[in-house]
């Protein structure tokens, strides 16, 4: 690895442990995704002040978490890529693209983000969105080698759009654990996966990534719940989360952060990180 990349991937994994706030859902063009989110620049204060280790973000709204005075500031991760698996009703075409398609990593370059994040779709019976994914990441993929940026895969299993409706992940471990070795195989520094059915198989998704392991959190569920699962993936050798909803969806996002913090860094179970929160 680049000493550029070492010294990113430092800013992120303190102690080999992260908390990455995701806020970047303005892309996804799905309206539940903005709830809590229509105030951006009093987010980033308060998430910035709450101090995760890493708040996610576009290009188009990275300035406002750069801006902030003082040093000691989260590390910034950016999306660069954008899709339209999110909705409830499937789309006629799906689609993932690059969102700088003529010079992909240049925007994070010049806000001095920590880190890159680009999605691998995996969607029942649409061979191109997934095809569409591998060509953007072998894209950025080079990109990122020659200028030592960090990159983050998001490999998504998500259930026939029939099923629910919408954007649900499928936890299978099988199918989970495929996708996070052919991420992982086209150049992953960091892996952004998805939890599995059974909190007790993610150690096969760690094992599959050869590299620190991020557990993304999906929709908003109950905080008990969510604490919970988060120490079960914890214990399976998760090396943190990137959680959006699940703490700016929530009555006080200062002290979700602050709990689950506790759980990352310090070790704590999930009935102290309720205390935490409840404080």
């Amino acid at each position: 690895m680049y000493q550029s990349k070492k010294v990113r991937m430092n800013r992120l994994f303190g102690n080999g442990r992260c908390l990455d706030v995701a806020i970047d859902h303005g892309v996804c063009n799905e309206p539940s995704f903005l709830d809590g989110l229509e105030d951006m620049g009093k987010v980033v204060r308060l998430l910035a002040d709450a101090e995760p280790d890493a708040i996610q973000m576009n290009y188009g709204q990275a300035d406002l978490l750069q801006d902030l005075p003082g040093k000691n500031k989260p590390a910034l991760v950016m999306r660069i890529d954008m899709g339209n698996p999110y909705n409830r009703t499937r789309h006629r075409e799906m689609w993932a693209v690059l969102q700088n398609a003529h010079d992909p990593i240049a925007p994070a370059l010049r806000l001095d983000a920590a880190c890159v994040v680009v999605n691998l779709f995996m969607l029942p019976d649409e061979p191109g969105l997934f095809k569409q994914c591998v060509e953007n990441i072998s894209r950025v993929g080079q990109d990122c080698e020659k200028y030592g940026m960090p990159l983050m895969i998001e490999p998504l299993v998500m259930q026939p759009n029939s099923e629910r409706g919408g954007y649900l992940v499928d936890g299978d471990a099988e199918k989970i654990v495929t996708l996070v070795r052919l991420a992982r195989e086209m150049g992953a520094d960091i892996v952004k996966a998805d939890p599995t059915t059974d909190p007790q198989d993610f150690h096969r998704v760690v094992e599959a990534a050869r590299c620190p392991v991020l557990v993304r959190g999906g929709g908003k569920a109950d905080l008990r719940q969510v604490f919970a699962n988060s120490h079960a993936l914890m214990r399976q050798g998760a090396h943190g989360m990137v959680y959006g909803r699940n703490i700016y969806q929530h009555a006080d996002p200062a002290r979700v952060v602050r709990a689950l913090m506790a759980m990352i860094h310090d070790g704590v179970d999930d009935a102290e990180a309720w205390r935490i929160y409840s404080a």
